[in-house]
C-alpha cells in the first residue's frame, strides 16, 4: 500500500472528519501551547528577522491549524511591540501535509482567518501591519525529505505526525510477500521479536532523514517543537498507545467472525505507526546530531468526554478520523461504521478494567 496515496485525515467538516473529532489533539497542543510560544519568542528575539519562514507539518484540515498559526502570529507581534519596540515582520506560513489531505478546507477558511487579523486588539486600536505581511502557502508532499529552499525557515511545528512512519516496514513481510505478524497489526505480546526492531529501524530511517531535511531549511539558531505518540519504558506492549491497536486488531476479528472480514485480509494488514520511548528519539537524534535536544518531555492529555457520549466513543470517532482512509483501502468501506461502533464499545469495556494510559512526547530542537 502506498501510504503517501492513501493516508488522510477525514476531510470536510461532517460528523465523522477530522475536523470535528480532532479534540484530544487540540487538548495535547494546548497543555503545552506556553512551550511552543516560548520557543516561537526565543528564536524571533535570536534571529530578528525582517521576514520570518513558519511551516506546519503535517497541518491536516481541521480548526487546530490556523488556530495554532494565530498564537505563534500573536506572540510573535507582542513580542515586536513590547520588547522590541518595533512593527511586526513578514510572515511566510507553510502549510504542510501529504498531496491528499483536504487543503481545500484550510483555504475556505483563510477569509475568517484574515479577517481576524483586521480585529480590534483588546485596548480597542485596530490592529494594523499584520493583514498585508502574512502570506500563507500550502505545500503538499512527505515531511520525510526536502519541502523547501535551503535556510527559509525559522521555526517549523508539528503535532501528532511524526509517529505515522512514511510506510508499513518492509521487513514485516517475508519473500512471498506474507505477513510475520498475523496475530497483530502493530507490536503486541503475540508478536514474533523481530518485529519490534522492524519497527523501531522504520522510525529511525524516517525520523534521521526528517531531521536532516529540516537542518537544511532551517536557519542558523532556528529552532523545531515536535508533539508526537510514544510509550513510557522500553516494553512496547503497554496499557498506552499500541493496547489501542490491539483493541482495534480485537475489533476486526470479532468482525471475521461475523462474516464481514476475511483472516486473510485482516493478516496482511498492518499500521504505519510506531510509538517511540524517550530513548529511542534521544538516540536517533545524537546520531543525526543536526540538532540539540533542549527539551523532551512527557505528558498526558486529561481525558474529557463530549456531553452524551462515552471516553470510547470518543476514541472510537477521534481513530476514524485518522485512520478511515486506511481501513477502507483494505478492508472496503461497508465495515467501517459497525468496525468504529464494535471499537467504542470494545475502550469502554477495557477502561471499565483499568486505565489506558497513552503517552504524548514534547521534543524542543535547536539548529546550531
Amino acid at each position: 500500500m502506498d501510504v503517501e496515496k492513501v493516508f488522510h485525515m477525514t476531510g470536510g467538516v461532517g460528523e465523522t472528519s477530522y475536523s470535528r473529532n480532532s479534540s484530544l489533539q487540540k487538548a495535547a497542543s494546548e497543555m503545552v501551547k506556553h512551550i511552543t510560544l516560548e520557543t516561537v519568542e526565543e528564536v524571533y528575539l535570536a534571529t530578528k528577522p525582517k521576514s520570518i519562514g513558519i511551516a506546519d507539518l503535517g497541518c491536516s484540515s481541521g480548526p487546530n491549524t490556523l488556530s495554532n498559526i494565530k498564537d505563534i502570529l500573536d506572540k510573535i507581534e507582542g513580542t515586536s511591540s513590547n520588547k522590541l519596540k518595533q512593527s511586526a515582520p513578514e510572515f511566510r506560513v507553510f502549510l504542510n501535509d501529504l498531496p491528499t489531505n483536504d487543503f481545500n478546507a484550510i483555504f475556505q477558511a483563510l477569509p475568517e482567518f484574515h479577517q481576524w487579523l483586521k480585529q480590534k486588539d483588546g485596548s480597542g486600536h485596530e490592529n494594523k501591519g499584520t493583514n498585508s505581511n502574512i502570506y500563507v502557502a500550502a505545500y503538499p508532499g512527505s515531511f520525510y525529505g526536502r519541502l523547501f529552499p535551503d535556510h527559509c525557515l525559522h521555526f517549523i511545528y508539528s503535532s501528532y505526525s511524526l509517529h505515522w512512519l512514511s510506510k508499513v516496514p518492509r521487513g514485516l513481510y517475508d519473500e512471498q510477500g506474507n505477513s510475520l505478524n498475523k496475530n497483530s497489526i502493530y507490536i503486541s505480546e503475540n508478536s514474533p521479536c523481530e518485529v519490534s526492531k522492524v519497527y523501531f529501524d522504520q522510525f529511525k530511517e524516517d525520523l534521521s532523514l526528517f531531521l536532516q531535511s529540516r537542518s537544511d531549511e532551517l536557519v542558523s539558531g532556528g529552532k523545531m517543537v515536535l508533539i508526537l505518540l510514544g510509550r513510557e519504558g522500553f516494553n512496547h506492549v503497554d496499557r498506552g498507545n499500541a493496547f489501542f491497536w490491539k483493541i482495534l486488531y480485537q475489533a476486526l476479528t470479532n468482525l471475521i467472525s461475523k462474516g464481514e472480514v476475511e483472516k486473510e485480509k485482516l493478516d496482511s494488514y498492518e499500521v504505519h505507526f510506531y510509538a517511540p520511548c524517550k530513548e529511542e528519539i534521544e538516540e536517533v537524534a545524537r546520531e543525526n546530531g543536526c540538532f540539540e535536544v533542549e527539551r523532551l518531555e512527557m505528558f498526558e492529555i486529561e481525558k474529557t468526554i463530549g456531553k452524551g457520549i462515552s471516553y470510547g466513543t470518543m476514541v472510537a470517532m477521534t481513530v476514524r478520523s485518522i485512520q478511515e482512509s486506511m481501513l477502507a483501502h483494505h478492508f472496503g468501506e461497508t465495515i467501517i461504521e459497525g468496525l468504529f461502533k464494535e471499537y467504542g464499545r470494545l475502550v469502554d469495556e477495557e477502561m471499565a478494567k483499568e486505565e489506558i494510559r497513552p503517552i504524548t512526547f514534547l521534543l524542543v530542537l535547536r539548529k546550531p
